[in-house]
């Protein structure tokens, strides 16, 4: 591991001043835990300022719906301790149910309510008519520790996202165009993604999070909406590829080889793509491909529908990689190019759905409730002094890791981090502390721990190592304006936060201990679902919504792959099922204009598609049928050739459909029932 750099020292240095600042407001406002405000800055403060920003906005939210709840729970349920410690298991996991639906920073504001809730109330079962001073006071001091570390990222030497989201984006650009690359030299041509392809999906999605705080920053506010949309692109650009793929491997699987001119051209474009510069030369790009499209009279045969695909696919992969370069450049310029249109005929995914897999995740939210019902039980039966710690760092430790599909191993490390942090809280109170009187003494001697713990958070591979001695270190010092200490309430204290910790791991190995592979193997079918449902007409999707939900389907599944000893999950292609998808739309929406011969050879593949995704799903026929092949090859011939701007777009997403579902099988002898000249492919034929 490298040492941190001089950015990293400049985090920590920010961090320790916002805390320290914290602390001293408290200790002048007489606050009665000045610690909470110190811990506070040390939860909120992120390298960038906007994350800042909008961690502290949502963390103010969730500490003042969590005091509300306890002011209203503790009168009402003091008496009833088990019905109590009901109460706020059902509040936790119901909550936590809530983060989970919404995938965004917002669910902060969730997660956290969910656990300030036990944090403020279950300390004060013993005397309720104390709750109301407790819940003020409580949120007194976390919004101190808010308002510093707000202040103090947004006013020295703050960062801001858009060139750090311009550099992730770069590098996910560079991930992108080395598959592009890779295609268009013939060594990508598959009609199979590979499982390390499929991950930019997921590596989109860790993008979501930078984007959402552009609102929230300042100096990058202006370019929001170029954010959004580059990430929009973004989600078309994997499926783009994916086709593109599997079009050049059956034009070489039919002929061997490219065309000189044909092969000479990708060649250059590829070129173009793996230097990631110049976004210019895509017009000179755009009209090469021109070039080389299919003359108006040409035969409606399979090898000109297939290569009319493929120079379709490469002419929208050009226009989107263009947009998403000078996308991508202008957010590092911090400043939208003046009359800049983008190019690509696809619209940004900018909306949509998001995959929610509601049965897990109730799951997960009742067992993170069950365990805090547990800790509860355990807490008011034992008689336990410290109890009340016992019961809310459970909830704490069920609400941060519950709904990962193995949330054991995260609560090992909290679990032992803290009992570090235990021990380094322990060493301060028992030989450093007791002898200090003087505010600036003080800041000397934790700058010892905190500076470096601090410079080391902003790497992510160890992230919650450091998190948990900064937060639990400030929190376990219990600094107040006078000295005291008692090491038996200390170690009391110590036991029951690390002894929730350890319980939340027990229980989630029994009740969690199936791992990735069920999640994962309901992210397939799910979307085998989406596509039956889709090929039968019982459902309306877009093009973009479509889009939206299977890549997030996948940026769900690719972490699961390598976690998963399943064959049939790890050797699933979901783009090339969201290629199927786009097709089946394409027929769907071109089948009323057709003549009714025609009609009915696509409501045939319609429905045939229809059972044989139905049948993935059940388990019976994970192949398609020779049957499915036969319906596609005449619908084709009764489509190909047709006059109409329908009729060539159904026949591309035939041809999209077949290559799909039959990608090593040779193409058919098409006979068209209407010769007619065969134009440019629409923008989405043949996914």
């Amino acid at each position: 591991m490298t040492l941190p750099s001089a950015r990293d020292w400049l985090f920590s240095a920010k961090a320790f001043a916002a805390a320290m600042l914290a602390l001293y407001l408290a200790f002048a406002f007489d606050l009665p835990r000045p610690y909470w405000a110190m811990t506070t800055v040390y939860v909120v403060m992120n390298p960038l300022s906007g994350a800042t920003a909008s961690k502290a906005l949502y963390r103010a939210l969730g500490t003042l719906l969590g005091a509300t709840a306890a002011v209203v729970m503790v009168p009402l349920l003091a008496d009833a301790p088990e019905l109590l410690c009901l109460a706020v298991a059902l509040w936790a996991g119901g909550l936590m149910y809530g983060a989970m639906l919404d995938r965004t920073p917002r669910s902060y504001v969730f997660m956290l309510a969910a656990y300030t809730l036990p944090l403020i109330a279950l300390p004060a079962v013993t005397a309720p008519e104390t709750i109301f001073d407790i819940a003020v006071a409580r949120s007194e001091e976390i919004i101190l520790g808010i308002l510093c570390a707000s202040i103090v990222a947004a006013t020295v030497f703050p960062v801001s996202i858009g060139p750090a989201l311009a550099s992730r984006a770069k590098a996910w650009l560079g991930d992108a165009g080395a598959w592009a690359a890779e295609i268009l030299r013939g060594g990508g041509a598959a009609p199979a993604t590979p499982a390390a392809r499929q991950r930019l999906a997921a590596d989109i999605a860790a993008l979501d999070a930078m984007i959402a705080q552009f609102s929230y920053d300042a100096d990058a506010r202006d370019m929001a909406g170029q954010a959004k949309a580059l990430r929009g692109s973004f989600l078309l650009l994997p499926p783009l590829l994916s086709s593109l793929a599997d079009r050049l491997h059956a034009l070489t699987l039919e002929a061997g080889a490219l065309p000189g001119d044909l092969g000479a051209l990708t060649t250059a474009i590829a070129d173009w793509i793996a230097a990631g510069s110049d976004p210019e030369a895509a017009d000179r790009f755009a009209a090469g491909i021109a070039a080389l499209e299919p003359a108006p009279d040409a035969p409606a045969d399979w090898h000109g529908l297939v290569l009319s695909s493929f120079l379709a696919r490469l002419g929208e992969v050009v226009a989107l990689w263009r947009d998403c370069l000078m996308r991508q450049q202008q957010i590092a310029a911090g400043r939208p190019e003046p009359g800049w249109r983008p190019t690509s005929r696809f619209r940004p995914v900018l909306g949509g759905g998001r995959h929610h897999d509601h049965l897990l995740m109730l799951f997960s939210a009742a067992s993170a409730a069950a365990a805090t019902l547990a800790a509860g039980l355990i807490w008011i039966h034992s008689g336990w002094v410290g109890g009340a710690n016992f019961m809310a760092m459970t909830t704490v430790a069920c609400c941060f890791f519950g709904a990962l599909d193995r949330p054991a191993p995260q609560m090992r490390a909290m679990a032992v981090w803290t009992s570090v942090a235990l021990l380094a809280a322990g060493t301060y109170l028992l030989a450093v502390l007791p002898g200090i009187e003087d505010f600036a003494v003080l800041v000397a001697v934790l700058s010892v721990f905190f500076l470096p713990v601090g410079a080391l958070i902003p790497r992510p591979q160890i992230f919650l190592p450091t998190m948990m001695l900064a937060v639990n270190g400030a929190a376990m010092m219990s600094l107040q304006d006078r000295f005291s200490t008692d090491f038996a309430s200390f170690a009391n204290e110590g036991l029951a936060v690390v002894g929730g910790q350890l319980f939340a791991m027990l229980w989630t190995l029994v009740t969690k201990p199936f791992g990735a592979g069920i999640a994962a193997r309901r992210l397939i079918h799910a979307g085998w679902a989406e596509l039956a449902a889709i090929a039968g007409g019982t459902t309306r999707r877009d093009h973009g919504a479509l889009a939206n939900r299977a890549l997030d389907r996948l940026g769900q599944l690719a972490p699961r792959l390598a976690a998963s000893d399943d064959t049939a999950v790890v050797a699933g292609d979901a783009l090339a099922e969201l290629r199927i998808g786009y097709n089946l739309l394409d027929l769907r929406r071109d089948r009323a204009a057709l003549s009714d011969s025609a009609r009915r050879r696509v409501d045939a593949v319609l429905a045939a598609v229809a059972t044989h995704f139905q049948s993935r799903r059940a388990g019976t026929a994970m192949t398609a049928p020779e049957t499915l092949r036969a319906a596609i090859d005449r619908a084709l011939g009764a489509v190909a050739g047709q006059p109409g701007t329908p009729a060539r777009d159904a026949a591309h997403a035939l041809v999209g459909l077949r290559r799909g579902l039959f990608p090593h099988a040779p193409g058919p002898r098409i006979t068209p029932a209407f010769p007619a000249p065969l134009h440019r492919a629409a923008p989405l034929a043949a996914e």
